[in-house]
């Protein structure tokens, strides 16, 4: 058997890591990972034709010459030689989970600290067991600082991807209503959530500022969270200004974001314009300040990295076209995105405003309920239209007869465009929202 250490020598000499036959690298490590309905060891003779050095696999059988090296479990062996890779590293390693807004609050860090620093960060939302083994087996010598990003979708996974990114800083954007049917309950999330926490409370791997927390103080629960646990170092941002290294405030939504921003260590306030939408971002855009500030970058570099920022893959992304605008937010969507989002529109300062609302994923038992609610949110809400698509948001129809005529329902996609092509919606801001299996993505050409 290859042992972590075999491994880790030829990854010094090919540090390229490849999973899928269909994009190889030249001289990479091949990981034969398991799917659900496939055995990618069958593909290892093909990823060596490619042109992979070696190819590394769990099944003897496929074992052909010096090429194919047999480890016990592929995705152990590749969570192994991260974590043995990471512990070569003397970088800070910026760890970050929570409900909502992960992945945004990952983009506007590293666009924030790449203005002084040479970073890596994960790459779009790969953030799990596999994805964020393969983000730490890419960062070289040359980088910096480290920026990780971990989801999950059930308890101790946060606490098994923490083992591998041993993260020296951290942050939980939030906890929120999202994945509870693995979570088993809001209180299971906060529980997996916190296994960030758990880990900082006890971080000690010697690289500048390790254990150090950054927490939103806006915000109860994860002060309670904190509270529980014997957090070495805590770093607040927020609105208020008593304990916090930076607070701001928004100037503008309109749609875009204008916010005004002070280090309360120096008094040196600042104004920096966005081009990110929605309220709910405010906190995500003072995490990454609070962060630059903490890594001594100057204000001119923090705002030139959150200036600089464009949202995309459906994430608060805004999109103008001849007629109306566009307020893309359809790559998930859960109860606690749904209402800052709706609140969001509610807010804004627009002529006609509507709502295009996807079912959400993952509500287990608590599915029916937590559509109902979003379905109120709603027609309390201030929007000229509101137009709810998918079989859950269907089913909770009849509970709302008397305010019928404020909400249109659909029970599929194609249903809804069949409806907006007879009843096209002109000069209007449209927030579109669902979870990402309802790909929403279709709408957009009707407006």
């Amino acid at each position: 058997m290859t042992t972590t250490q075999q491994l880790y020598q030829l990854y010094l000499q090919h540090p390229v890591i490849s999973t899928d036959t269909r994009n190889i690298g030249a001289g990479s490590l091949f990981f034969a990972l398991r799917g659900d309905k496939f055995d990618a060891n069958t593909f290892a003779q093909k990823a060596i034709e490619a042109g992979a050095a070696y190819a590394v696999i769990d099944n003897p059988e496929y074992q052909l010459g010096n090429k194919y090296l047999l480890v016990d479990d592929v995705l152990t062996a590749l969570q192994d030689l991260a974590r043995y890779h990471r512990g070569q590293l003397q970088i800070p390693v910026i760890g970050l989970t929570g409900t909502n807004g992960k992945t945004t609050t990952k983009e506007l860090i590293n666009a924030v600290l790449s203005q002084h620093f040479k970073t890596q960060a994960t790459q779009g939302n790969l953030n799990n067991h596999i994805g964020v083994p393969l983000t730490i087996l890419t960062i070289g010598a040359a980088h910096e600082i480290a920026v990780i990003e971990m989801g999950a979708n059930h308890q101790k996974e946060i606490e098994l991807l923490c083992s591998i990114a041993q993260p020296s800083q951290g942050l939980i954007t939030n906890v929120g209503k999202a994945h509870l049917e693995g979570f088993g309950g809001v209180e299971g999330v906060k529980k997996g959530k916190g296994e960030l926490y758990d880990f900082l409370s006890g971080a000690g791997s010697g690289v500048r500022g390790a254990g150090v927390t950054f927490i939103n103080s806006d915000d109860a629960t994860l002060l309670d969270m904190a509270a529980a646990r014997k957090l070495h170092d805590v770093v607040y941002y927020g609105t208020n200004t008593i304990d916090d290294l930076i607070s701001g405030e928004l100037l503008e939504n309109s749609p875009l974001l204008t916010l005004e921003w002070t280090n309360n260590k120096t008094g040196d306030s600042h104004k920096v314009k966005t081009q990110l939408t929605g309220a709910y971002n405010l906190h995500n855009i003072l995490a990454a300040i609070a962060i630059g500030t903490y890594f001594n970058l100057t204000a001119a570099e923090i705002n030139a990295g959150i200036e600089g920022y464009q949202p995309k893959n459906n994430r608060s992304q805004i999109v103008k076209t001849a007629t109306n605008t566009l307020i893309c937010d359809y790559y998930n969507a859960n109860p606690s995105s749904m209402f800052v989002a709706i609140e969001n529109i509610g807010k804004l300062n627009a002529a006609r405003k509507v709502l295009i609302l996807g079912d959400m994923f993952e509500m287990g038992p608590e599915a029916a309920t937590e559509h109902a609610a979003v379905i109120q949110k709603a027609l309390d809400t201030a929007v000229d239209e509101r137009i709810f698509i998918g079989k859950d948001f269907l089913s909770q129809n009849s509970k709302f007869k008397t305010q019928k005529e404020a909400a249109t329902f659909y029970a599929t996609a194609e249903e809804a465009i069949a409806g907006l092509k007879a009843n096209p919606i002109a000069n209007s801001t449209i927030l579109i929202k669902g979870s990402r299996g309802m790909a929403l993505e279709r709408l957009v050409e009707l407006f």
